[in-house]
């Protein structure tokens, strides 16, 4: 998949006019990829539009528009573009209220860990957590986590065929599974593997 350079962004005063309706899009165009994984989860799967979309907010925001500036954000954010052969998504733990959020974010250390796909005929593809940084501490978990899923050729061929996948955790404190991914949103994550 392609990964972003200066040509792909619009200059600040473009994006500032084109920004409602380019808001919209991308909500409409993140809503297929969003998966919710039990009450309190969230895989929201990353691709190259979602990331030029943060990189024009925050050019924005900043007011980022310098060559060098640029390729510290491209630097950041390229990473999480899928390549081809795997997937990327930010998982995100929910708990609106503050106390309960620190109680279970210290009941689910490693959690990022235990989140799988499952592809049927396949073993579970397990994810590829914050290569960036360490998220987690002894105490608790962090509320954001980065993931990679790393898969073959054979298991994208299969569920081109039409295999059911689903996506799983099975941490002793948060075990839920989504059920075989909906046809829309598995037609969604598959342009990934283009």
């Amino acid at each position: 998949m392609k990964k972003l350079t200066t040509s792909d962004l619009l200059s600040p005063e473009a994006y500032a006019d084109q920004r409602p309706a380019l808001r919209l899009a991308m909500m409409e165009h993140k809503q297929l990829r969003r998966v919710a994984l039990g009450p309190n989860a969230t895989l929201h799967f990353e691709d190259f539009m979602t990331m030029r979309y943060q990189v024009q907010e925050l050019m924005r925001v900043e007011k980022i528009s310098g060559e060098e500036e640029l390729a510290q954000e491209f630097a950041v954010y390229n990473p999480l573009i899928p390549d081809g052969k795997n997937l990327k998504a930010t998982f995100m733990l929910e708990y609106p209220d503050e106390e309960q959020r620190r109680i279970q974010l210290g009941k689910l250390i490693d959690v990022e860990n235990r989140v799988f796909f499952e592809i049927e005929g396949f073993d579970q593809v397990p994810p590829i957590c914050n290569e960036d940084l360490a998220r987690s501490t002894a105490e608790k978990t962090s509320a954001v986590h980065f993931m990679r899923f790393e898969f073959s050729k054979e298991m994208i061929a299969a569920i081109r065929a039409g295999a059911s996948w689903s996506i799983g955790c099975d941490h002793p404190a948060y075990t839920y599974n989504t059920g075989v991914l909906s046809a829309p949103v598995s037609k969604t994550l598959l342009n990934d593997f283009d």
